[in-house]
């Protein structure tokens, strides 16, 4: 069967620059040997919907007609991770840094805002950083397998909740066409609608979204506890 757009697919992949520089992987025992292993992150297959966005555009485009079975792919630096831009350099005054005590150097990596940047230069009092992504306008390689593509609603709900909001070990239960999903931390509403008009369009479910109940206070629990007590004496 033939992968097209709107399917679930589980896959595992590994990305290289065009000289062979491992940047990113699904397997631990490569992460490993290349070290770029992450504590922080959970290895092994992951579950994506193809054409929603959840790897680079490139992936999307070559997985769809693909079956199962493994694969080497080319992706364009259109598809990857786009083109450097000169907006994206921006001159930093070296008193900025002097303040947060940090001392600028060609090659310091910086977030600022949630925005990860390069220190390209410093020099005459002023600091250049670019922001485009380290990527940017490179051609990259992926090592692509395609394992299964998952026809089971739950998985395709948990997946795709789990990456678009960025929850792991969510609840699902599943009633004719309703899905009751729990969530491990509240979400606003306005992005759990997002998802669920996106999973009724992608599964025919009606998918309804549920906060984790707040924590007993310790001294109630406490006051239970001691009225129990007292009651059985």
């Amino acid at each position: 069967m033939s992968i097209k757009k709107g399917d679930f697919v589980e896959i595992e992949y590994t990305g290289k620059t065009q000289d062979g520089f491992i940047f990113d992987t699904t397997s631990e025992e490569t992460a490993r040997q290349n070290n770029i292993f992450n504590e922080r992150y959970t290895y092994g297959p992951v579950i994506i919907c193809i054409g929603e966005a959840q790897v680079l555009k490139g992936i999307d485009k070559q997985l769809e007609g693909k079956s199962e079975g493994s694969f080497t792919a080319d992706i364009q630096a259109d598809d990857a991770f786009g083109r450097k831009s000169a907006k994206l350099l921006r001159m930093i005054p070296l008193s900025a840094f002097k303040k947060q005590n940090i001392m600028p150097h060609p090659g310091l990596q910086l977030n600022m805002d949630g925005v990860i940047g390069t220190v390209k230069t410093v020099q005459g009092g002023r600091t250049i950083v670019d922001f485009n992504h380290p990527l940017a306008s490179k051609d990259l390689v992926y090592d692509l397998k395609v394992n299964r593509i998952v026809t089971d609603d739950v998985e395709k709900i948990k997946s795709y909740v789990q990456l678009q909001l960025s929850q792991k070990g969510i609840q699902v239960k599943v009633e004719g066409s309703e899905v009751a999903v729990a969530l491990q931390f509240p979400i606003p509403k306005e992005y759990t609608d997002k998802v669920a008009a996106k999973l009724k369009e992608l599964t025919g479910k009606e998918v309804t979204f549920h906060e984790p109940k707040a924590e007993e206070p310790k001294e109630a629990k406490d006051a239970q506890i001691q009225e129990g007590a007292e009651s059985n004496k």
